[in-house]
């Protein structure tokens, strides 16, 4: 066995002991379909279905979709779109999630549904080649462009620490609802990107980011704009060479998902099925003590499920 072989199979068996030991563990799972609308959950790690399946379960222990989007509202849902690779590269959020998702909010009242990023690869050929174009004009949905300068406005950070103004596309700003849809993966800077680190994709400057305190930045911006929902993608986790990867050699199939209000606990929570704990990444440590969320799981009510 190479180096190189040899790595991935550690990281690998890594991963996998820490979905089990999070999903599972010594804790009970629920497994039956049950009516919870009005459910009092924090957040809901699901594992063992198709994305689209498992996005039904886990929305209808938080309530139901109809909880985050009302009629005639605007929603702008925001996956990883970043990277001009197919979806079995795991470096852009899963199609059939996205895809679901529009077809819920349109299905809830939405009167639109916009889907965009400001991507890192050419525009038009990330929409399309990761299969998220398709999704979402297939259930109704509008993809919108991120990659020019006018389409995004300055804001004030008043509570960031080192992030005083950014940035932010108009979409953000404008529309009624905003569900974050990232994937889990790791990343050469960040370490692992998740739902904090994915509101990259609705800045401009974030080359800025990179060079001055990239953590402090995430957890900063974090004061300003919290997502209405958070829904990380862990059906195909890239574990090393993030955030575009190399190969699908990089990428093992976790089939798993975490939905939550709270995008701190979704890092937390998401970050542990990774196989690293919570602590390991700077920006969820700023971002707990920033207020803007719930780090320590403990203290959240959470549904386990098993498909």
């Amino acid at each position: 066995m190479n180096r190189r072989h040899f790595l991935k199979k550690t990281v690998s068996a890594g991963l996998l002991a820490g979905s089990a030991y999070y999903l599972g563990g010594n804790k009970a799972f629920s497994s039956a379909v049950s009516n919870v609308a009005g459910s009092s959950f924090d957040l809901v790690a699901i594992k063992g279905g198709e994305p689209d399946v498992m996005f039904d379960r886990a929305i209808q222990s938080l309530g139901g979709i109809s909880k985050f989007v009302k009629k005639n509202q605007t929603v702008v849902v925001k996956p990883n779109i970043g990277w001009d690779v197919i979806p079995e590269r795991g470096a852009n959020t899963n199609p059939k999630l996205v895809g679901r998702i529009v077809k819920r909010c349109l299905e809830a009242g939405a009167k639109k549904v916009f889907v965009f990023d400001n991507t890192c690869d050419n525009w038009k050929n990330c929409y399309k080649n990761s299969g998220i174009e398709k999704a979402v004009d297939d259930e109704g949905g509008v993809m919108t462009p991120g990659h020019s300068e006018s389409y995004y406005q300055t804001v004030s950070i008043p509570n960031g620490k080192k992030l005083k103004t950014t940035k932010v596309h108009e979409l953000i700003l404008e529309s009624d609802v905003f569900i974050n849809v990232p994937v889990l993966k790791s990343h050469r800077s960040a370490r692992v990107t998740i739902a904090m680190k994915n509101l990259m994709g609705i800045m401009w400057d974030r080359r800025w980011w990179h060079a001055n305190d990239l953590h402090q930045c995430i957890a900063d911006f974090c004061t300003y704009r919290k997502p209405d929902l958070n829904v990380v993608d862990a059906y195909l986790v890239m574990t090393q060479n993030g955030p575009r990867g190399i190969s699908e050699a990089d990428v093992i199939t976790m089939k798993s998902m975490v939905i939550s209000a709270d995008m701190v606990a979704a890092d937390a929570s998401a970050t542990k099925l990774f196989g690293l704990d919570p602590d390991d990444v700077n920006y969820i440590k700023y971002a707990d003590e920033l207020k803007v969320g719930v780090k320590d799981l403990t203290k959240l009510n959470i549904d386990r499920i098993i498909l």
